[in-house]
């Protein structure tokens, strides 16, 4: 999985994250809602569910690259959440 294509499913699961926190649901319920959210982020990304924990991983166990993507994905977050604001 490239670097990009990491970025913006990482990006998309905070959001969702975000969302799930934001409903306010029983953890079993949130839990479940999140599941099938990320599968869906999965398919629309056309990532697989190993794919993904395999890239992670191989970005993981090297540090420095994961911090310089995490620091991407706060980068897509703040650009994403300027964005909603200008739509409002």
């Amino acid at each position: 999985m490239s670097r990009e294509q990491l970025v913006n499913v990482l990006a998309d699961l905070h959001m969702l994250e975000a969302r799930v926190e934001y409903s306010h649901l029983s953890p079993d319920s949130a839990r479940a809602l999140y599941l099938q959210q990320q599968k869906n982020i999965f398919w629309r990304r056309e990532v697989t569910d190993s794919l993904f924990q395999r890239s992670y991983r191989y970005y993981a166990s090297h540090g420095k690259d994961l911090d310089d993507i995490y620091g991407v994905v706060l980068d897509t977050l703040a650009m994403r959440q300027t964005k909603l604001g200008q739509k409002k």
